[in-house]
């Protein structure tokens, strides 16, 4: 059961190209947001469509994926885990932020 702990799987579109980060000791991360969407019904039968956007963080080898074949509007398949953070700006302000921890990734278009 140990497997269904912390687990997401999602399918959507990158909403931009990826930001890829090298690191001083030369290892490479890369940062994308991606749309997912849903739909249900309403009380009055009328259809609600909503996006629902997702930071996605990339480590390792995938990274030489995501750089060379991934691209803003491109369908993929992710799987991973969540992860938070958060930080102090300039002015002492905190901010907190949820991020996808993407181990596998699918291309499912050109």
């Amino acid at each position: 059961m140990n497997a269904l702990r912390n687990k997401v799987q999602l399918i959507g579109r990158l909403g931009q190209d990826p930001e890829i980060v090298t690191f001083a000791n030369g290892n490479k991360m890369a940062k994308f947001s991606m749309a997912t969407d849903d739909s249900y019904k309403d009380k009055d039968g009328n259809k609600v469509e909503r996006t629902y956007w997702h930071n996605v963080v990339v480590n390792g080898g995938l990274v030489k994926v995501v750089e060379s074949y991934v691209t803003k509007g491109q369908e993929i398949a992710i799987e991973g885990k969540l992860t938070n953070r958060s930080w102090e700006d300039k002015e002492g302000k905190k901010h907190y932020i949820t991020e996808v921890f993407c181990n596998e990734l699918l291309m499912l278009s050109k």
